[in-house]
């Protein structure tokens, strides 16, 4: 047997709304519509059903036992249906319950525990996932739909016509020194004095890592590498101690700031991260992401009054 075209979910819905009130001016307000539809909607339904729900009795409509019938298997229906919307939603990552975010390392300082705290305050019942990586690898899991939005640097690894992106602030690269190497009082630094020295660098991916590789090319010398590591902590744990010297970005000038001073590059070196959020242009629309969108908003307004 084929379901008419003329049952639809929506006419369910204003016939469950009048078993409920028993009368349609009330379905017709509970519904925010007329006594009219609401009696079109009822009619169109015994005519697909092909089989009366009411009795007429002058202008009251009383519930045959096919209505009850009716009203019983129309709720778990509805309720079915908004399980299916619901569920569908969540799997294809609209409105889901929990928000997956990434993030460079060097963000947790400070940008994503305030964007966090927003995007709680707005959606408090949403559960956020964080994931740590570089640039190349949370862009991939972006692309990869593993994670719903990233927080990363501008660069020429995230862009892409598919994405959208929001800047959020810019960022300059320092070098990063113990508190008693003799660069730490210094007002800035000739990078070419360093040449012989010996430099701590990420791995490639990060943004850091390449904008480190662009600023030794100004300098005009290859650094004398002694280790690469893949979290930007570990690389200010082993400046620090005193392994090596470091290209870091200014927003990770609160970690270690007893032990480590970030010295300013002279002019000609100087060259700035751009950070900002980066999502899917199909995903613009969920109501997870543009709270997220408007939190990241205030937050420039607050770096860039």
């Amino acid at each position: 047997m084929q379901i008419d075209e003329e049952l639809t979910l929506k006419k369910l819905e204003t016939f469950l709304a009048f078993m409920r009130s028993g009368n349609l001016s009330r379905a017709a307000a509970e519904l925010n519509t007329s006594n009219v539809s609401v009696h079109r909607a009822i009619h169109s339904l015994e005519s697909a059903l092909r089989c009366p729900l009411f009795k007429h009795e002058g202008r009251n409509l009383t519930p045959l036992e096919s209505a009850y019938v009716l009203e019983e298997k129309a709720q778990k229906l509805i309720q079915d249906a908004l399980e299916m919307v619901r569920a569908t939603r969540e799997a294809a990552g609209f409105s889901a319950e929990r928000f997956k975010l990434g993030a460079l390392y060097s963000l947790t300082v400070k940008t994503v525990p305030q964007l966090v705290m927003g995007l709680k305050l707005r959606r408090s019942e949403l559960n956020i996932d964080l994931t740590l990586g570089s640039n190349v690898d949370l862009f991939y899991r972006l692309k990869n739909l593993e994670l719903d939005a990233i927080l990363v640097s501008l660069d020429n690894s995230v862009s892409d016509p598919d994405c959208e992106q929001l800047p959020l602030f810019s960022d300059d690269i320092f070098l990063a020194v113990p508190t008693d190497s003799p660069f730490a009082e210094q007002a800035e630094v000739d990078l070419a004095d360093l040449a012989g020295s010996t430099f701590i660098t990420l791995t490639q991916g990060f943004a850091t890592h390449r904008d480190g590789a662009q600023v030794f090319h100004q300098a005009g010398f290859e650094p004398k590498v002694a280790m690469q590591v893949n979290d930007i902590f570990t690389l200010l744990s082993m400046v620090s101690s005193g392994v090596g010297y470091a290209l870091l970005p200014g927003r990770i000038a609160a970690v270690y700031e007893n032990r480590i001073k970030l010295i300013p590059l002279q002019a000609r070196y100087r060259l700035q991260q751009h950070i900002g959020v980066v999502f899917l242009k199909a995903r613009e629309r969920d109501p997870n992401l543009l709270a997220l969108v408007a939190e990241c908003r205030m937050y420039s307004l607050g770096r860039n009054p």
